[in-house]
């Protein structure tokens, strides 16, 4: 029989012997690479050996103390992204508490469950990859972006945001999406997508950031030579002034006869294709008051369109497959822009936390997350910057709870974070760290530095008294507002 090839590499730290042989027995069975250490007395000298993908480390070990260490492992920048995972027989109330507010990842109880322990630990595994990868990814682009300069940067990080909100959404959605976000990116008043064919009389706007309400208009491409000859010629046309070049030469005289005011100045036809069938022209134009489109105007719409065919395919093939079930459940338990649940999934998974709560005599905590004077970011950055510090504010959350937390945007600039058999001081002091960690952050995707801070509410049960999970909010949403009165920045209970 073949071994399973190696999922990821394991350190384990316990001074009990027969419970490390236990998790190496168990663990390499589910194809980890395992490393087991009796102690933990030389702990660090062995992840510098090792470079494992996730610490599991025993808190009570007679030589030297977890947390300690664990301490000691979050304030080194070589660790800071390796999941810790916490072990040990201690109250998990008291554990629990103490482990998150040194930086762990997660805590387990022992005596443990293994298929809890396995699924924690492969969760863990999984957020650190993503971390990484995601890492990774920013420093290949903040390279690409010194050597672009600052705009070249503006716009590849248009180009991530594209890929984001149109990985999961049906075509026709798709489409105004992309007309909208180029046309704010490239500061342009006019920009359309036009469906259409080589040799067609006829072509097909389907999106239009000027009307928004437009849908499936019919033009006669005779009044549009750019689109023309992009769709003959399967390349970009650049054309810097309407009123001067020759392509528009019978056009104009058409224009003059009918008496028309043309307001274009500048236009871009880029020709793509959809479905190895579907083709259509990207339609950017400009006014007197916009300023003129230019070659690199061109290659960038040329990379907005290469990302976004991609995912438009994606799109019509999710749209097709009615059978997945699983994937539909998902998108409409997710918010499009941040990645975290939405408020519909978070409504539904509370109420299930609270009736355990009752229940089984448990503990769940719950913090609401609250952007300080977010207004101030879209009025001074923009709204493109406004949603760069939602998405990842999203992310630094989902990084920071454990895989049992649940991370969900409950609104506009407003997250939740339900914390189960967590009480109100391991609350608190969790909610204390996710405030430092954003403050310290820098949001900026671009430009200047950019900081926010948030104000957190936090509520837990059964200490609050609260019955019902409108109640629970409510009073998360109550501490909140407290927190924002006595000067924000700040975490209530």
């Amino acid at each position: 029989m073949t071994a399973p090839a190696h999922r990821g590499k394991i350190l384990v730290a316990d001074d009990d012997k027969a419970l490390l042989k236990t998790l190496v027995y168990i663990l390499k069975g589910e194809g980890h690479d395992v490393v087991a250490i009796d102690g933990g007395e030389h702990l660090m000298e062995r992840l510098e050996a090792e470079r494992p993908d996730l610490l599991l480390l025993d808190i009570m070990m007679p030589k030297v103390d977890g947390l300690q260490l664990l301490e000691q492992i979050k304030n080194d920048p070589r660790w800071e992204s390796m999941p810790v995972l916490m072990i040990s027989s201690m109250p998990p109330e008291d554990a629990t508490a103490r482990s998150l507010g040194l930086g762990a990842d997660d805590f387990i109880a022992k005596p443990f469950r293994v298929r809890e322990l396995v699924a924690r630990i492969d969760a863990r595994l999984r957020g650190g990859r993503t971390l990484q990868q995601a890492r990774d990814e920013a420093e290949r682009q903040a390279e690409e972006a010194r050597v672009r300069g600052d705009e070249a940067r503006v716009r590849a990080e248009m180009v991530d945001i594209l890929h984001e909100i149109t990985d999961s959404l049906k075509p026709d959605e798709i489409y105004h999406i992309l007309a909208r976000r180029v046309a704010r990116v490239l500061r342009l008043s006019k920009c359309s997508m036009v469906l259409a064919h080589a040799g067609d009389e006829t072509g097909l706007v389907v999106a239009a950031f000027e009307n928004p309400a437009l849908r499936n208009l019919e033009i006669k491409l005779a009044r549009y030579p750019e689109i023309q000859r992009a769709l003959s010629t399967g390349r970009p046309v650049l054309v810097k002034d309407v009123l001067t070049d020759r392509m528009y030469d019978e056009v104009r005289e058409e224009w003059r006869a009918a008496g028309v005011q043309v307001t274009t100045r500048s236009v871009i036809a880029l020709p793509f294709s959809l479905h190895k069938q579907q083709r259509g022209v990207f339609f950017l134009r400009t006014t007197a008051e916009d300023a003129p489109l230019e070659e690199e105007d061109v290659a960038f719409a040329g990379t907005v369109i290469a990302a976004a065919v991609s995912a438009i395919d994606k799109a019509y093939d999710l749209e097709s497959a009615v059978s997945d079930r699983e994937r539909f459940q998902e998108l409409a338990q997710t918010d499009a822009l941040t990645g975290c649940s939405n408020r519909r999934a978070l409504s539904e998974r509370l109420e299930a936390e609270v009736d355990r709560v009752k229940r089984y005599d448990r503990t769940l905590a719950l913090l609401l997350v609250d952007i300080d004077t977010f207004k101030d970011v879209n009025d001074t950055r923009g709204h493109l910057a406004g949603d760069g510090v939602l998405r990842q504010l999203g992310d630094i959350l989902r990084r920071e709870a454990r895989s049992v937390d649940i991370v969900a945007r409950y609104g506009g600039d407003e997250f939740v974070v339900v914390v189960p058999d967590t009480d109100t001081e391991g609350a608190v002091i969790f909610a204390e760290r996710l405030r430092v960690r954003i403050a310290e952050y820098d949001f900026a995707e671009a430009g200047d530095p950019l900081y926010v801070t948030v104000s957190i509410g936090v509520a837990s049960m059964p200490a609050d008294g609260a019955e019902s999970a409108d109640a629970f909010i409510g009073q998360a949403d109550r501490a909140m507002y407290a927190a924002k009165d006595e000067g924000r920045d700040q975490v209530r209970e």
